[in-house]
């Protein structure tokens, strides 16, 4: 067991100290993949392709002209190798990790890193290690696996194994979860949001992902629910539709805390685009913010629902102060450790 490294602590003494000073005002965009294109270069095509390799420096672009202050960044599964031993798997997701360190080492107040690690390419584990250096070296808030692109049950043995080290270290366990695959059932996010409460789980696209309209359409309104059952469950609104995104912002606002506070704003870049997205969220607000001419008449008979401080929590703030707690986890459990 690896201890822990005063590299990450000065980063995420940095970073508490950032978000303290900026939290009510950052716009950020929760859910970014960066990929170091000199190692793994995008192919040589003129158009777009799902899922393109984007760098520090391209992510660091299109925030500026989006009007995105901060991004949440982890890397770009599409972009890392995972077809050698479980050694070699582990050894290239460790180094897609490092880059993501650096590039919130070399944009001071752009990034806020987080980490990836897999449980079936690269076995239970290396996955294991591999989220002890993302935590206790990186200093990373967040450790994420994706069930489904790499094809393994959402709550199976190994992720649990995996998830299970993850909470220890203080940090939060974070999930792809969408309607994409069979891989991350409804079921299997209420398993995990029981087994680690009251401490906080992300499930990335709260039910979207890569899913028909069709197909997502009942894990929408039962994520809706389960986030309003389980308190611990964090929600990211990405690749999610936008009809169902002002659905939870609703029902979560009329709900009240602790549920306003588990929503956070996100893109999916590169898979999105973040102008598109935060395009969208802020014209979102300003039609909720206009409750009187609202279409929702839960949104019209609430004068006020949607106030200028409730719209920050979502664009930024919310993601802000559960990163702040995280890091305090991290700090309180890594104390008991050392």
């Amino acid at each position: 067991m690896m201890a822990f490294e005063s590299a990450a602590l000065v980063e995420i003494s940095r970073l508490t100290n950032f978000l303290k000073d900026r939290a009510g005002d950052l716009i950020i965009d929760a859910d970014v993949h960066v990929t170091d294109t000199k190692r793994f270069p995008p192919r040589a095509v003129e158009h777009y392709y799902h899922g393109r390799p984007v760098s520090g420096e391209d992510i660091v672009r299109e925030m500026d002209s989006a009007g995105i202050s901060l991004s949440n960044i982890w890397q770009n599964p599409a972009a890392t190798p995972d077809t050698g031993s479980e050694d070699e798997n582990a050894e290239a997701l460790l180094t897609a990790n490092a880059y993501v360190a650096e590039c919130a080492s070399r944009f001071q107040g752009r990034f806020i890193p987080s980490g990836w690690t897999d449980p079936k390419a690269c076995g239970v584990s290396n996955a294991i290690r591999i989220a002890e250096i993302c935590v206790r070296r990186f200093g990373f808030a967040l450790v994420k696996m994706n069930p489904a692109q790499n094809r393994f049950p959402m709550d199976s043995q190994a992720v649990v194994a995996v998830a299970d080290r993850i909470v220890e270290l203080g940090a939060a366990p974070s999930f792809h979860f969408g309607a994409d695959s069979e891989f991350t059932p409804i079921s299997a996010l209420r398993t995990l949001a029981k087994r680690y409460h009251p401490h906080p789980i992300v499930a990335v696209h709260m039910g979207g992902g890569g899913a028909s309209y069709l197909g997502a359409e009942q894990m929408y309104h039962e994520a809706r629910e389960l986030g309003l059952k389980h308190p611990n469950i964090r929600y990211i609104f990405s690749a999610i539709r936008d009809t169902y995104i002002e659905e939870a912002l609703i029902t979560y606002q009329i709900a009240g805390a602790p549920y306003s506070s588990n929503l956070f704003c996100g893109s999916d870049a590169p898979y999105g685009r973040m102008a598109w997205n935060f395009g969208g969220f802020r014209a979102m607000f300003r039609s909720l913010c206009d409750n009187t001419r609202h279409s929702d008449p839960r949104v019209r008979s609430r004068p006020g629902l949607f106030c200028e401080d409730a719209v920050q929590r979502y664009m930024g703030g919310n993601f802000a102060t559960f990163v702040l707690e995280t890091y305090r986890h991290i700090l309180d459990a890594n104390g008991r450790e050392a």
